[in-house]
């Protein structure tokens, strides 16, 4: 799965990505630092993966991993290709969901690129940019299927309809994750893959004093993120960096002195995992304990699949334990005598939180 990171320039985003990933992307108070996309992998937090760690006394314990994609800064007129904009539009049409990192902070050393810190305007901005790109896909698509659409070839009659639909909510301005659509109609778009139909997370990037006061200071941003059905989280990236730089005593130690409550990071993670209707499952093969992320609904050969083809090809059964189960147990060999060691076949749908053996042939 993968999230792509976009804003204006100097608005923090590789820092982000920085804090996130630990991949070391170049850093400057100038725009367009970034010109190829950084690429790095960000653990998922999971609390339970340790406390089943703690039962089965693994060797290895490897959380489950997002993929962060971390994009050049968007301009005024980047669907136009201002600043090489319709080349970095292009780097996260593939990504599965967007992470808006908002400036909320003043810094003279740090410019913007329209002189003002003004949140709301500059989510404007891109949100426009995202918006006029998606309507030039959208019209080569229309122009593309409009004659067998008006030949009466119901499949692109269908599609006709719902591309009109959300162009006309894109002709106003409006996001595609803020309008109502139905699951086919969805289902219509998919190939074209829009980009302000992904879900979105708002990450305001405040200066490490302001920590804490999001709810008088951002209120703005805050509701916005609501009414366009996007996800929030305040968070100094600068400060974030510099946490993840640290050993996990000193992170504590540092934390602790400075007030600052708990870092924001494993919230935009988590946040992310949810918002792409990820779930975990865990497994305890191999001396290994590991966390897998797969979509909601995924069915357990699919699930099987994810650790290896040739699993999802030859799957016999899935041994099933529910975390909450197990660690009532105390013990898988508990769990099992207490009846909640259950054997599901392929159609069984996987629950966040199982722990699954996979039976195989090969």
């Amino acid at each position: 799965m993968q999230v792509g990171i976009i804003g204006l320039p100097n608005a923090g985003k590789s820092t982000l990505f920085n804090a996130l990933t630990l991949a070391h992307a170049p850093v400057a108070s100038y725009p367009f630092t970034t010109v190829d996309p950084n690429v790095g992998i960000a653990e998922v937090p999971d609390e339970r993966l340790h406390k089943i760690a703690q039962i089965t006394h693994p060797e290895k314990i490897v959380p489950a991993a997002i993929k962060f994609l971390d994009v050049a800064g968007l301009v005024r007129g980047a669907s136009k290709g201002e600043g090489l904009g319709n080349q970095f539009l292009s780097q996260i049409r593939g990504v599965d969901a967007l992470i808006h990192v908002v400036r909320c902070f003043k810094n003279e050393g740090i410019p913007h690129v329209d002189g003002e810190i003004h949140p709301l305007y500059d989510i404007e901005t891109i949100n426009i940019e995202l918006i006029l790109a998606d309507l030039e896909v959208l019209n080569r698509r229309i122009v593309k299927i409009e004659k067998k659409a008006q030949a009466g070839e119901k499949e692109y009659k269908e599609e006709l309809a719902v591309l009109l639909k959300v162009k006309e909510e894109l002709d106003k301005g409006i996001p595609l994750r803020s309008i109502d659509l139905k699951e086919e109609e969805r289902g219509k778009l998919i190939s074209i893959d829009l980009l302000t139909l992904k879900p979105l997370i708002y990450v305001l990037n405040v200066s490490e004093d302001e920590i804490g006061k999001e709810e008088t200071l951002y209120r703005e941003v805050l509701e916005r993120a609501k009414r366009e059905r996007a996800s929030s989280v305040v968070v100094s990236a600068k400060l974030e960096a510099e946490l993840a730089e640290l050993s996990e005593e000193e992170r504590k130690d540092f934390i602790k002195e400075m007030g600052l409550g708990e870092s924001r990071l494993p919230q935009v993670i988590k946040v992310s995992s949810d918002l792409l209707n990820l779930i975990s499952f865990f497994t305890t093969e191999s001396d290994e304990c590991r966390a897998w992320l797969i979509p909601k609904g995924t069915k357990a050969a699919q699930a099987a699949g994810k650790i290896h083809s040739d699993m999802e090809k030859g799957f016999i059964k899935a041994e099933v334990v529910h975390y909450k189960d197990l660690i009532e147990a105390g013990s898988f060999h508990a769990a099992r005598e207490s009846g909640h060691f259950l054997i599901e076949g392929r159609e069984y749908v996987v629950q966040d939180g199982d722990i699954i053996t996979f039976k195989f042939s090969v």
